[in-house]
């Protein structure tokens, strides 16, 4: 432990020294397998070595470090590692998902009393979530409900305790056949919902949902985190995800920046007052270097431009919107699809390490210095 406490004093004192601001996240899905042996996320256990976890890297890095995340995107942790299977630990499960779910909110909560408890009173406090974008095919009754159940299981089963201590009615309703949510101890939705001085939003592409027919097969795969015959919707199996019509990145998902306008206002009407990040916004493509070494990436310029776009019109119209996250700095792994995605601002090449600084990485560093958008 001692050594990985060392390596991270080193790495927030590399970044003071190049005045870069560093933004501690927690969690990111890289979960020990000691705490999954002993059953992981679906224990609650899980959630109270978070909170001991959490007060250990405050105590080591919170001289320095200001802006703290607790957790990035739950909804994967839970619903792709213990539901569709895609994730580590590939469990595929139909109750697990739920209490995994709540053990994340809670460990989010417990998570958040030790960080404050070990903090400076300067520090801000937040958690990353990957809202999505639920759009129906169709006004149809039982498309809105499609709709209606997917939002309960994407969105509002972390918003729900988060931001008004308790878990949606209809989403309690709707896995009724499951469980009766009796995991959730009393006491629990008071720690949950701890005060947040900032939320963030990540965001790729959205969703566009309806009632299955016989010819859509069930369960309904979740397009955009890998393929599964295991369904990530416990309770809701039956809904069909559709393609989105537009252009997609090289993981398939639709380049749609509308959907990234639609979060920021949702938010802003939800949390009024917690000031809003863009903590991943990013696209995938099949970037090469040419002949001379070079590479460049007009399509991931073009991404950035469309979003950073709608991000300003957010502000514009009434957003507290404070930063932006680019996803990602550099190539890198990326869970179940390994390192055949590239995502990065600057190219890896994986057999020499070498780092090549893509057109986009210069591109976004004049917006980055400058504040300006250029025009399109």
């Amino acid at each position: 432990m001692q050594r990985g406490l060392d390596f991270y004093r080193s790495l927030v004192d590399e970044l003071l020294g190049a005045g870069i601001q560093p933004v501690v996240t927690l969690y990111h899905w890289d979960l020990p397998q000691e705490l999954e042996n002993a059953g992981g996320w679906p224990e609650r256990e899980t959630a109270e070595r978070f909170a001991e976890y959490a007060g250990i890297v405050a105590e080591a890095l919170g001289d320095r470090v200001e802006f703290w995340t607790t957790l990035n995107e739950p909804w994967c942790s839970a619903f792709l590692g213990y539901g569709s299977g895609v994730h580590a630990p590939g469990r595929t499960e139909r109750l697990a998902p739920l209490r995994a779910a709540h053990h994340l909110n809670l460990a989010h909560g417990l998570g958040a009393q030790a960080l404050r408890a070990a903090l400076p009173a300067r520090a801000q406090l937040a958690i990353s979530l990957n809202p999505a974008v639920v759009r129906p095919l169709s006004d149809k009754p039982e498309d809105l409900d499609a709709q209606r159940r997917i939002d309960a299981l994407a969105n509002r089963v972390f918003t729900g305790p988060l931001l008004r201590g308790a878990y949606p009615s209809d989403l309690i309703k709707d896995t009724a056949s499951i469980t009766d949510w009796s995991f959730v101890r009393d006491g629990d939705l008071a720690v949950i919902k701890h005060p947040l001085d900032a939320l963030g939003i990540n965001y790729y592409t959205p969703s566009l949902v309806s009632a299955a027919t016989d010819n859509d097969g069930s369960p309904a795969r979740h397009d955009g985190h890998g393929a599964s015959d295991h369904s990530p919707w416990p309770g809701s199996e039956r809904v069909a995800f559709h393609q989105t019509p537009g252009e997609r990145t090289e993981m398939g998902w639709t380049i749609d920046p509308t959907g990234l306008h639609d979060l920021l206002m949702r938010y802003s009407r939800e949390a009024p007052g917690v000031p809003l990040y863009i903590t991943e916004n990013g696209a995938a493509f099949d970037d090469k270097p040419d002949a001379e070494g070079a590479v460049h990436d007009p399509r991931r310029i073009d991404y950035l431009q469309a979003h950073l776009a709608v991000a300003h019109q957010a502000i514009a119209d009434g957003a507290d919107l404070r930063g932006y996250f680019l996803w990602s700095l550099m190539d890198n792994f990326e869970w179940a699809y390994g390192y055949s995605k590239r995502f990065g601002a600057v190219y890896v090449d994986y057999p020499t390490q070498a780092r090549v600084p893509k057109s986009s990485a210069r591109w976004y560093a004049r917006v980055a210095r400058t504040g300006e958008l250029p025009a399109s």
